[in-house]
C-alpha cells in the first residue's frame, strides 16, 4: 500500500493505493462513518489483479474538509473525483459502498465515458431510494436515523464516551465483530481529528433525500428518469441482513440499467466487505473477467 496527497481543483485528497498501476484501475469510494482505510481487507484479494485507488472522501479522515454544509451537495462533490479520475487515467471501474455508493452512482449519471464500469456493496440508486422511503413501509422506519444524524450539533452528542453512540448507531442489528482492536484504534483515530465528525455529517445534511416523520408521511419526489440510467455493465453485491438499507431499495433497478448483474448474500449485512472480503473480491474478479471477455 502506498499513500500521498493529491491536489484536486486546488484542494487536497489524502488517496490509498494498492497494486500496480499498470493493471486495471478501480476507484474505491467509502461511505460513512469510514475512511480510505476501509478498504484494507477487500485490497488484499484484489491488489494482484488490479490497481486499487481509494480516496479519503471529502469531509473524512486527511482529505480537504470544508465546515459549510454547502460543499457536500453531490454535485460538487463528484466535480472532484472526477478530476481524481482523470489525475490517473481516462476512465476506470468505480466501486462504492453506502455515501460512496451514491457518489459513484452520481458519476455514472453525469460522466459516463469515464465510468467503464459500475461495482456497488449495499448501496442505492438515489430515486429507488426515495421511492422506498416515501412507501411508509419498512424502509421508511429504518431510515429515521438519518433525521437523527441531521440535528444541529449532533456530533457532541455521538462522540461523547470515546464515540459510544456512534458506534451504537452503525452496529444496531448488524455485525461489527471486525471493529476490534487496531482496526477500533484506527476508526476512533480518524474521528477524533478535529471538526471531523461534523464534515462527516454534512453529507447527511446536504442531501436531498427526503425522510417522512410521524407528522408527515407522504412526499413528492421529483426526479426524472432518464438522467438517472446506468449505460455501462453494473454488478450490485447486496448483503441480505442490512437493517438500515432494505432489499425493497433496490427493487426496480433494472429499469434504469442497460446489463445488470445481482448478487445477494445471506449471512453479510452493510459491512459486507469487512465480513466477507475474500468472497466479495472473487465475485468481483469473476464479474469483471465474465465482461472484458463479453467485451472483446
Amino acid at each position: 500500500m502506498a499513500n500521498q496527497f493529491i491536489e484536486i481543483n486546488n484542494n487536497k485528497y489524502f488517496v490509498r493505493t494498492w497494486g500496480n498501476p499498470k493493471k486495471p484501475k478501480i476507484l474505491l469510494l467509502h461511505g460513512f462513518p469510514e475512511y480510505s482505510g476501509s478498504w484494507k481487507p477487500l485490497a488484499k484479494s484484489l491488489q494482484n489483479s488490479y490497481y486499487l485507488i481509494a480516496p479519503d472522501q471529502r469531509g473524512f479522515g486527511l482529505s480537504w474538509s470544508p465546515k459549510k454544509q454547502e460543499y457536500y451537495k453531490t454535485s460538487s462533490i463528484i466535480k472532484d473525483l472526477k478530476s481524481l479520475i482523470n489525475h490517473f487515467d481516462e476512465d476506470m471501474i468505480v466501486l462504492g459502498h453506502d455515501w460512496g455508493a451514491a457518489t459513484a452512482y452520481a458519476l455514472a449519471f453525469a460522466t459516463p465515458s469515464i465510468i467503464k464500469k459500475l461495482i456497488i456493496l449495499n448501496g442505492v440508486h438515489p430515486i429507488i431510494f426515495q421511492r422506498a422511503i416515501l412507501s411508509g413501509g419498512k424502509q421508511t422506519k429504518a431510515s429515521q436515523y438519518i433525521n437523527y444524524l441531521r440535528q444541529d450539533k449532533i456530533e457532541d452528542e455521538l462522540k461523547k464516551d470515546n464515540f459510544k453512540k456512534l458506534i451504537q448507531l452503525f452496529s444496531a442489528n448488524m455485525d461489527t465483530t471486525w471493529l476490534q482492536g487496531k482496526t477500533k484504534d484506527e476508526y476512533i483515530k480518524e474521528w477524533s481529528r478535529q471538526d471531523k465528525l461534523k464534515t462527516m455529517l454534512n453529507w447527511y445534511r446536504a442531501s436531498p433525500i427526503v425522510i417522512p416523520n410521524n407528522r408527515l408521511s407522504k412526499y413528492n419526489a421529483h426526479m426524472k428518469d432518464e438522467e438517472l440510467q446506468v449505460n455501462c455493465p453494473h454488478l450490485l453485491i447486496w448483503g441480505k441482513k442490512d437493517s438500515a438499507l432494505l432489499q425493497e431499495s433496490y427493487r426496480g433497478l433494472e429499469n434504469y440499467c442497460n446489463d445488470l448483474e445481482i448478487v445477494t448474500l445471506d449471512d453479510a449485512d452493510h459491512w459486507l466487505h469487512h465480513q466477507k472480503p475474500e468472497e466479495i473480491s472473487q465475485i468481483i474478479k469473476s464479474w469483471l473477467i465474465k465482461k472484458t471477455i463479453k467485451n472483446d
